[in-house]
């Protein structure tokens, strides 16, 4: 039997069971700086491209830019979010967007907005160019999500923002040759702890050596 060093049941279960939160987030209690940063800590441990550690993040806590960025998420997200709840045929995805739809109107309301940022900006997209340049900070992301679902805090992927990327770029400060990525809104969750989601059979969907071959 080969020897394993982590206790697999911790970890297969984090791995699992990190969601993407919406609804279970609490918005009055405060996230301590300090876990936060524990949280980056772990996540700037992650590889990145030609060891480049290029990778920067915003933190937003003040309530007058988070009320600006759930203004500049909305343009985008609102007529998107709610035509793909109409039409999404599987329950499972419809309430997906529902739920997308309810951060958004609370957005503001988290108490963190967490934006990651990379060096550069991607003007060839080539996939060699894009892997790479999205390769060197999208592990960090996933192990700071990984690293606040661990200490209690519901987190999800939102992408939407970056319609207005360069409006958010000057309300934050973000400098020119900087690409956001995402805005990660971070909050402590509620309620009892979370189940591996619905997801087809590995098998179906995995080729050893040949595409289509399982």
């Amino acid at each position: 039997m080969a020897d394993h060093p982590l206790d697999t049941t911790v970890t297969d279960h984090l791995l699992s069971t990190t969601r993407a939160v919406r609804k279970r987030l609490d918005l009055e209690r405060p996230v301590e700086r300090e876990v936060l940063l524990e949280c980056l800590r772990l996540a700037v441990q992650s590889p990145t491209g030609s060891n480049s550690q290029n990778w920067h993040w915003v933190v937003v806590t003040d309530a007058e830019k988070r009320a600006r960025l759930k203004e500049l998420y909305d343009g985008m997200a609102r007529p998107y979010l709610e035509s793909q709840a109409e039409a999404a045929a599987d329950p499972q995805t419809r309430r997906v967007y529902q739920s997308a739809v309810y951060l958004l109107d609370i957005l503001d309301q988290v108490p963190v907005h967490v934006i990651p940022c990379v060096e550069g900006r991607l003007e060839n997209p080539e996939p060699f160019a894009a892997a790479s340049f999205y390769g060197s900070i999208l592990p960090a992301v996933w192990s700071f999500m990984l690293a606040a679902r661990s200490r209690g805090l519901g987190s999800v992927w939102t992408t939407l923002h970056l319609a207005n990327e360069a409006e958010s770029a000057e309300l934050l400060g973000i400098p020119d040759g900087m690409t956001q990525v995402a805005l990660i809104p971070v909050a402590y969750y509620t309620g009892d702890d979370f189940k591996p989601a619905a997801r087809p059979p590995v098998e179906g969907i995995t080729y050893w050596d040949t595409w289509g071959a399982t």
